[in-house]
Parts: C-alpha cells; structure tokens; sequence
C-alpha cells in the first residue's frame, strides 16, 4: 500500500496490486525483445519471489527512493519538471496547482514525469491552496473595529439611526421642530413684512426707509440664527454620545444621552463662538482692502480687490472648517477643553485633509439630494395651494407668500431635517472614531470596552 501518492511506505514490498499477471517489476527494466533470457539461479537469500529490496533498510526518516546506475538499455530520465522538485516529504512545492511534493522518477506507484505537484496531508494546501485571509475583525456595534472605509462611515451612521431610531429620531425631530418652525415665523412676521419688502426691492428707498429694514431683517435673522445654533449644539451632543454608544452595540436613551451630554454643552457653546470668531477675522482681513480701496473712491480696483479677498477668504475658512471639524466630538467624546479640542482636530486631520474634506463634500452632497427630493414636493403642493407664483416661492422680485404655503414647505422641511441631521452627526462621529483608529489603535481600546475576544487581528480594509 501507499500512503502518499507516488511515495511506497519505508520498509514494505511493492504492491502487485492492479498489475497484469507476468508483467516486469516496476524496479527491474524490462528486456528489449530478442534478447535471450539469461538464466534464472535460484538465491537462496531471497525473501519471496518478486521482492528486490535488501534487508538492511534505512531508518524511516531517511528513506528516499532506490537509485542506481542507468542501464545501457534504458534512455536517461527526462529533466525534473518545476512542479516535480525534489524535497522531503511535507515541504511546500513550487509548481504544480497548490505546490506540493513528487515521487522520484520511475518509483512505485509515482505519476509520470512532468505532471504538477498536488498537496499532500499535512503540507501546504492543494489544489488552489495557500495562506488563509485573516479573521474578520470584530464588530460589536454598527461598525468593525478596523480604519474604515468612506461606504462604511456612511452606512454607520444609517445603521446608527435605524439601531436606535426612537432616541436618535425623537431628538432629531424636536431639532428640527425648532429650526423650521422659527424659519417659518421668521419668513412671515419678518422677510413677509410688506413695508420691509417694499423697502428692500425699491432702489429709491430714503436712506432711513432701509436702515429700518436692514435693522428689522438683522433683528429677525439674528434670533433665528442664536435659536438654530443652540439647537444644532445641543442636537450635536446628543447624537454623538448615542453614536459612540452605538459604536460598541449598547443601548441608550434620550434621557441617559443628555445626562452624559449635558456637562460638556457650555464647552461646545465656547466651541462655537470661538470658531464664528475666527472665521469673521479670517473674512474681515479679506474684504478689508477691497473696502478701503473702494472708501477710497476707486471703485474698478476696489471691487476687484474685494472679489479676490473674498475668495482668498473663503479658501482659508474652508481649509480652517476642515482643519478644525472634528473638534466637537473631541470635545465631547474626550471631556476636552475648547482650546485642546481644536489642537486635537488638528492632529487627527494632519495629513487626512483631502480625504476628511472629500468625506464631508459627500455627506453634504447626500444629505442636500435627500432634503431637496422631500421638501421639493412639499413646496410645489403649497404653491399650487395657495396660488402663489414661482417667482414668489423662489423668493424673486420680494413676492409675498401666503401662510398656506410657508406651512406646507415648512412640513416638508420638518421631515427633511428630521431625516438627514442624524446622518450628517453620524459621519462626523464615525469619521473622528476612525481617524483615531488610524493614528491611535482606537481599536483595541473599543474592543475592550465592548468585552470582545480576539480582536487584536483586524480584517482588510474595503476602502480609503
């Protein structure tokens, strides 16, 4: 018997198994015909009829095929193939499907020269075999815990929403809630004022006329905005705490979110100013030589020069946004101070601008397309309602819109904001976990924290 093919077992006869009756020993050549048979003397040494192999055999671990000298009847052997190399038993191929090891030319039981080399039991894998991938990394919540690609940072903070839709939904709506309702109340109290549209659309308008209604419009837009921003920080810090939660599979309500939340809010209302401030520095060293030139009574160089600064200006509160856009979840996730948690953005980003610019360029870019296909239609349905004009619900030529119309937009931007806000404070999270995966093993911290085993071995990563 064989235990490997091509290889007969150390210290055994050749099996006659399969062999036609009369046929020559695989070890002895056979005669060219016409050549007398030379007589047969009986050895009286010989164990049975058949065997050719001596007594003494090598010890197991050494055993190697018989050799001898070539017989003058015999043609030399044709050249090993490179999936036949001669290696001991369970060393690795190199030719053949899977690499593998071969029989000696003319053995027991071996297969003819040239064939590629198959795997054998306890060696390398045969037929297509090779090196495993490595194991999945873990993943206790709605990301693994690996560097993540662009799909997964968005498709986290979908999972995010769908995982915890009541808390992060409930929060998300009363946001919202406030946000459209306010811009409502504004548009009609306010922009719909006859006299302040009057004022803004006639260019003979005296002097006090329209620093009445520029004051009546800043007055409105102002408590807008103070209202929009307090609710966007406060939305913001609640979503990133039930984020990071999601992010190790636990639970969380809206309650226990604004208990974890709520010591870090006056930072990132400190966040915020700080950053308006140096983003209206940044404009004003802009704009500021266009104007004087302009104050100077040359109005071609001015209005060119302020073209440029403007432009200037809105490159470096750009590459400032990007430089400093992970701030607030440092700030919320790391317990850091307003200064530290601008440095800390600043090194995770370091060396990550394009791709943390082009990651916020699509969510943008999504969320944008997500609240135009909702409120679009909203806005259509209440123009048609009320009879308002296009030009009127686009806000050309200072038209009025009636309350029908402003309340049914309003709806559709209620939905709109409720449904994509959480997307927009999930990718920033996720993005902020995931650069510190990248530059501070992150990883392993989560996976101790979410109690997971074996995750010290991450998987690949799908993409950049």
């Amino acid at each position: 018997m064989t235990d490997t093919p091509g290889w007969a077992s150390p210290g055994s006869a050749p099996s006659n198994e399969g062999r036609e009756p009369g046929a020559s020993d695989p070890a002895e050549p056979a005669d060219r015909p016409g050549d007398p048979a030379p007589a047969q003397q009986p050895d009286p040494n010989a164990q049975s009829p058949g065997v050719k192999w001596s007594k003494e055999q090598p010890p197991p671990g050494q055993w190697s095929a018989p050799t001898g000298a070539p017989s003058p009847h015999r043609a030399p052997p044709p050249p090993p193939h490179p999936g036949w190399a001669d290696r001991p038993p369970g060393a690795p191929g190199t030719g053949g499907h899977g690499g593998g090891y071969a029989g000696p030319p003319g053995g027991h039981g071996g297969p003819p020269a040239g064939y590629g080399g198959y795997g054998t039991p306890g060696g390398y894998g045969g037929w297509g075999g090779g090196w495993g991938s490595p194991p999945p990394a873990a993943k206790p919540g709605v990301i693994p815990l690996r560097p993540l690609g662009v799909g997964e940072i968005l498709d986290g903070a979908v999972s995010t929403m769908r995982a915890h839709w009541r808390t992060v939904l409930g929060i998300s709506l009363a946001v919202a809630l406030i946000l459209d309702v306010s811009m409502v109340l504004l548009q009609g109290f306010v922009l719909n004022d006859t006299a302040v549209q009057t004022t803004i659309s006639d260019p003979n308008a005296s002097p006090h006329e329209a620093l009445h209604a520029l004051r009546e419009t800043m007055i409105g837009s102002g408590i807008i905005s103070v209202i929009r921003s307090v609710a966007v920080i406060i939305a913001t810090a609640l979503l990133t705490t039930i984020t990071s939660r999601a992010v190790l599979g636990r639970p969380i309500s809206a309650g226990e979110a604004w208990r974890e939340a709520r010591p870090q809010i006056p930072k990132l209302f400190g966040l915020l100013i700080l950053l308006g401030l140096i983003f209206a520095a940044v404009v004003t060293v802009g704009v500021l030589p266009g104007l004087l030139v302009l104050l100077g009574g040359n109005s071609d160089g001015g209005a060119g020069l302020l073209v440029l600064g403007m432009l200037a200006a809105t490159v470096v509160v750009v590459w400032l946004g990007i430089r400093f856009y992970l701030a607030a979840p440092a700030l919320m996730l790391e317990r850091q101070s307003v200064v530290k948690a601008l440095k800390r953005s600043t090194k995770l980003v370091r060396g990550a601008w394009w791709r943390t610019f082009g990651i916020v360029l699509l969510t943008l870019l999504i969320t944008a397309i997500m609240s135009a296909i909702i409120t679009v239609p909203f806005t259509a349905v209440g123009a048609a309602v009320s009879g308002d004009t296009i030009n009127n619900v686009l806000g050309a030529g200072g038209g009025h819109l009636g309350w029908t119309s402003l309340i049914i937009s309003g709806i559709g931007a209620l939905i709109g904001t409720t449904l994509t806000l959480p997307i927009s404070a999930g990718v920033t999270v996720l993005l902020y976990i995931d650069q510190r995966i990248r530059r501070e093993a992150l990883d392993l911290e989560l996976a101790r924290a979410a109690d997971v085993q074996g995750s010290s071995a991450p998987g690949p990563v799908p993409g950049s």
